[in-house]
């Protein structure tokens, strides 16, 4: 299971890389696919910053972290880092969809990997744990 969840990690940092890379742009990007597709109106807005901090590098940050937790067996605290990955995700997806009206390819995928990643960790996090045994009832 680690070395899924070290791959998928990865992945994450290599697409908010991406992102990151869209946000300090200036040109087009390949992104850039249609009026509901478009990853520049996205990076480039108000949304994609906190206090000074563009999103995309809280989500290289954020990913590499995961691998960080993978590495170090901390189950509970990767199954609950993922959760907030996952909330924050939700948040930015919202704006998306109903504040921007456009989608940023990078941060659906980004979100995907999140989701897949919270519910591999709560397998990881479940693996191992024992089952209390359950004394029979006799029939007497």
């Amino acid at each position: 299971m680690r070395p899924i969840l070290i791959f998928l990690s990865l992945c994450g940092v290599i697409v908010s890389a991406l992102a990151l890379h869209v946000h300090y742009s200036t040109g087009t990007e390949p992104c850039s696919i249609n009026a509901h597709w478009d990853c520049g109106i996205v990076n480039h807005s108000s949304f994609s910053v906190v206090y000074g901090v563009p999103v995309a590098l809280i989500g290289i940050v954020g990913h590499a972290l995961l691998e960080i937790l993978v590495l170090l067996r901390k189950k509970g605290l990767f199954f609950l880092t993922t959760l907030f990955g996952v909330g924050y995700s939700g948040y930015l997806s919202h704006v998306e969809a109903q504040v921007l009206g456009v989608w940023c390819i990078y941060c659906v995928t980004s979100a995907s990997i999140l989701v897949l990643l919270m519910l591999l960790g709560g397998g990881w996090l479940l693996s191992g744990r024992r089952i209390p045994a359950t004394t029979p009832i006799s029939a007497s």
